[in-house]
């Protein structure tokens, strides 16, 4: 599930995932807005798979949390060290 494998396309791997939240989070957010700002760019792409999930994108923030890159300070998501 972090990694793609035969069962789990690309798109929908968890460090894929982790990435294109990374990509969003040039400055602190909520955890609504990002989740907004994802799902509005995957309607716009032509060749977009299936809509993530709801789930996958919060598995994708704790691990995120967990390899200490991203933190929560004062209801916002922050990249570590920005």
């Amino acid at each position: 599930m972090i990694l793609p494998s035969k069962h789990l396309s690309q798109e929908r791997a968890l460090l894929t995932v982790g990435g294109q939240i990374l990509q969003h989070l040039r400055q602190p957010k909520t955890v609504s807005s990002l989740w907004k700002e994802l799902t509005l760019r995957a309607e716009y792409l032509p060749h977009s798979i299936s809509p993530l999930s709801y789930d996958g994108f919060v598995l994708a923030l704790d691990l995120l949390y967990l390899i200490d890159t991203i933190e929560m300070e004062d209801g916002l998501l922050t990249r570590k060290g920005s």
